[in-house]
């Protein structure tokens, strides 16, 4: 089964300036390298999100907020909605462009639920940071929570699994009671990293509670403790939760060079980590599957990961060289050295008290799925 891929030049306009570290950058260079390696985006171009879509999660007053802001001037109160920060620079037409990346992950939603498609690779959005009310890490709007909406209101249970770096806190908060969503979330631990959050102990609440599942990674996890965690939580957790949909935020940043981070994963880890998603997928959930992109900041790595992201999605053979002229070219443009190969290089890692590492992640995993499972039978 190949995926749909969604994109539209209009998500180049979330645009926080050269300096900021979510840069439009990485799309180009992402559309760029699949068209050099022969498989080019042909993809429908999906409509802006509607204000009424975006108000599904977040409120009146937050989405006033961020249409007084799109003309590049903050309003008085933007800060108390996290707008006209560092993280989130107000920017010329903030709004529209919000809502262009939501508008193409709703649209992945709504493929599946007309059954125009059975998996559905967005290529932008996955801002899972956003609150109802609230701006925060680069997210302005939440369009994986509007997505999942969108979901659940078509009588879909939705299962939500985030592998970027940073703990997904705004999709668990915005279906934090929700028993129709299970939020799963593998993140470097918040008492290391933004935001702060993702511990254990958060479950969700009310008819929600059981619900929500945080894996708390230490700093320096490798790829084989990742993967060890990952494979003892996720099939479980999905097993008991009997999902109809899974939507997966497949953020780039745990790779062992990102500078915002501190977790160590090759490009041959977030391989097996696409796959399991859609072996998971045809296991669990008859298939349906829409993954978005998010987090990433070392260019040169974040785009090799979506490259097999997509390619993975689509069934496609994987290279073993990235074109001499796109690297040649991107190179120039940026004046930073670019990997030859799709997968990186061997690479081994000074990692100070490893085996402690290791078995901290083992029995934090242990204990996610020792203080759940009361809570699912």
């Amino acid at each position: 089964m190949s995926a749909t891929l969604l994109y539209s030049n209009r998500y180049l306009d979330y645009d926080f300036g050269p300096e900021h570290p979510f840069s439009p950058v990485r799309q180009r260079m992402l559309l760029s390298l699949l068209d050099a390696l022969d498989a080019p985006v042909d993809a429908p171009e999906p409509p802006l999100a509607t204000r009424e879509d975006v108000l599904s999660v977040h409120t009146e007053t937050f989405v006033e907020q961020v249409e007084a802001a799109s003309d590049g001037t903050p309003p008085a109160r933007a800060r108390r909605f996290g707008l006209d920060t560092q993280d989130v620079p107000v920017f010329d037409g903030m709004d529209r462009a919000a809502r262009a990346l939501v508008g193409g992950t709703v649209h992945g939603a709504r493929m599946l639920t007309s059954e125009a498609a059975r998996r559905v690779l967005q290529l932008g959005g996955g801002l899972h940071h956003a609150q109802a009310q609230l701006a925060s890490g680069f997210c302005v709007y939440n369009d994986l929570s509007v997505a999942i909406q969108h979901l659940r209101d078509a009588g879909l249970h939705v299962a939500y699994i985030d592998i970027d770096v940073h703990h997904g806190d705004g999709v668990q908060a915005l279906h934090y009671a929700d028993p129709g969503v299970l939020t799963v979330s593998l993140h470097e631990s918040g008492r290391y990293l933004f935001p702060g959050t993702g511990n254990v102990h958060e479950m969700g609440e009310g008819a929600g509670e059981g619900t929500a599942v945080n894996v708390p990674l230490e700093p320096f996890t490798e790829s084989a403790s990742y993967l060890d965690v990952f494979d003892r939580v996720v099939p479980y957790a999905l097993q008991q939760f009997h999902p109809d949909v899974i939507v997966a935020q497949c953020g780039a940043d745990a790779h062992f060079s990102d500078p915002l981070a501190d977790l160590l994963l090759t490009t041959q880890a977030y391989e097996t980590l696409f796959r399991s998603l859609l072996d998971l997928a045809d296991d669990h959930a008859d298939g349906r599957l829409l993954l978005t992109l998010g987090g990433g900041y070392r260019p040169d790595a974040t785009v090799r990961i979506w490259t097999l992201l997509a390619l993975i999605a689509q069934d496609r053979d994987l290279p073993d060289a990235i074109p001499d002229a796109w690297r040649e070219r991107w190179e120039d443009e940026r004046g930073d050295p670019l990997t030859p190969t799709l997968h990186d290089p061997p690479k081994t890692f000074d990692v100070p008290r490893r085996d402690r590492v290791v078995e901290q992640n083992e029995r934090i995993s242990k204990r996610v799925l020792e203080m759940a499972a009361p809570k699912w039978y």
